[in-house]
């Protein structure tokens, strides 16, 4: 339960930080827009994290699994790893996915 805790807080903090930077624009007289510009940096902030979450995760995955594929059987190793290639290729394209949608999001 504390873990959840303390992961619970930092994501609370993590999401406050482009608040807090586009902060000193409203004071400027951004009024109604700069909400609209920080749930934006949010939005944009959430895609990437999570994009290369989801990465990692299965990056690590396939990593894994391939390993303890051709450590099981050496003489299909060739075989094993274009399709890791492949797998890996397709998984990061993911992330880049990701980037794309926080680059828009980002006025």
């Amino acid at each position: 339960m504390k873990i959840m805790t303390r992961t619970f807080f930092w994501i609370l903090v993590m999401a406050a930080f482009p608040a807090l930077a586009l902060a000193a624009d409203g004071a400027a007289g951004g009024g109604a827009e700069t909400g609209m510009n920080a749930g934006k940096a949010i939005g944009a902030g959430i895609a990437i994290g999570l994009a290369g979450l989801g990465c990692g995760i299965g990056m690590g995955i396939t990593a894994g699994n391939t390993t303890a594929g051709i450590a099981r059987n050496p003489g299909a190793a060739g075989a094993m790893f274009t399709n890791f290639i492949l797998g890996m290729v397709l998984i990061e394209s993911i992330g880049i996915y990701g980037l794309l949608i926080a680059f828009m999001l980002v006025p």
